[in-house]
């Protein structure tokens, strides 16, 4: 630490007899000198018709603080697959339904932190047609899903914890409904 980082904005001397004996912690974060890296995910909504009514397949999880966040299901790219390719596989994995991709929906991109990096992720989401499956969690190979549901297209933004899959899921809305 430098002999002038203390309290109050005061420089100290070499005795510290001014300013206050309190010193301030530096002004750069721990986070920013950690190492920055990529990573990218897929995902997406996979949409069923069901009585005449778009419904979603939307997954539980419990965050770090242990509460729960209803979210769409994404994952990283394994090997050579594409991003279409890792959205149809995560979805089938985190809620058991089986989806064709249909379009790209948006890129969701946020920072977050572990002990050794800072990490800008990027997550991909497509809208997918359901053709097949049954909603399960037990394929799930991380464990993160703790429950999977379905929930109307139109409602899906009560459901949803991020305000950004919300604005996915209303893209995909207006997407289904010929309004973009």
């Amino acid at each position: 630490m430098s002999e002038a980082a203390t309290t109050g904005g005061e420089e100290a001397s070499r005795d510290g007899s001014r300013g206050s004996p309190r010193p301030v912690p530096p002004r750069l974060s721990v986070t920013s000198r950690l190492p920055a890296v990529e990573e990218r995910s897929a995902g997406g909504i996979v949409v069923d018709v069901h009585g005449g009514e778009a419904r979603i397949a939307v997954i539980a999880r419990r965050n770090r603080a242990g509460r729960i966040e209803w979210c769409l299901p994404k994952g990283h790219i394994e090997g050579d697959e594409t991003l279409p390719e890792t959205a149809e596989r995560e979805i089938a994995e985190e809620t058991g339904i089986q989806g064709r991709v249909l379009i790209a929906l948006g890129t969701i991109d946020y920072w977050f932190a572990t002990s050794e990096k800072r990490v800008h992720k990027f997550v991909h989401h497509y809208l997918l047609e359901a053709i097949g499956g049954d909603l399960t969690i037990e394929n799930d190979p991380d464990h993160e899903a703790i429950d999977v549901a379905w929930f109307p297209l139109r409602e899906a933004h009560r459901h949803l914890t991020f305000p950004n899959e919300r604005r996915i899921a209303r893209i995909a809305w207006m997407r289904l409904a010929g309004e973009q």
